[in-house]
């Protein structure tokens, strides 16, 4: 067996600790199409997305957090009887190789009590906190939809009311 000098130890070390905090940090989770409506301070907004895992393992996303809102929660919409009702939901599971969608009238994000109002073109920040310890950064731009800039020519305003919505605590 061959001895290896302290230096050659310590320039090993040097070498490897670049590539073992690479491997750590490769991403696997991707967030696409990220927008949200428009609304007044206060009021609650709304967060949808795309999050795909490319991963091997499932995953799931556990938390979310914004600067701009009292606090965020992960929601599922449906309706039943021609009544919208929301249920807060603890976690969205993200399998391997799959992904989740977050659309009107789905899982959504509510972004409760927005400190300022939000108008197109604002961008919402906000940090995703997954089951497997990844966090991501994104950013919601908030607009009418996941269309290109140029298609959402609706000025500021505040999300209209939503007749049916069942807004029961939950």
């Amino acid at each position: 067996m061959t001895r290896c000098s302290p230096v050659a130890w310590i320039a090993l070390a040097i070498i490897a600790a670049p590539l073992a905090a690479a491997a750590h940090s490769a991403p696997t989770l991707q967030v696409g199409q990220p927008w949200s409506r428009p609304t007044v301070a206060g009021a609650n907004a709304v967060g949808y997305m795309t999050l795909a895992n490319h991963g091997r393992a499932a995953d799931a996303l556990v938390r979310v957090d914004s600067p701009l809102a009292v606090r965020v929660e992960i929601h599922a919409s449906s309706m039943s009887g021609g009544v919208m009702s929301m249920r807060k939901l603890d976690r969205i599971a993200i399998p391997a190789g799959g992904q989740a969608s977050f659309a009107p009238g789905a899982y959504h994000l509510m972004l409760v009590g927005v400190n300022r109002t939000l108008v197109v073109g604002d961008v919402i920040p906000a940090t995703l906190s997954f089951a497997s310890g990844a966090r991501l950064k994104v950013a919601f731009k908030v607009g009418v939809g996941p269309l290109p800039d140029h298609d959402q020519a609706m000025s500021g305003r505040a999300m209209p009311a939503m007749p049916g919505m069942d807004h029961t605590p939950h």
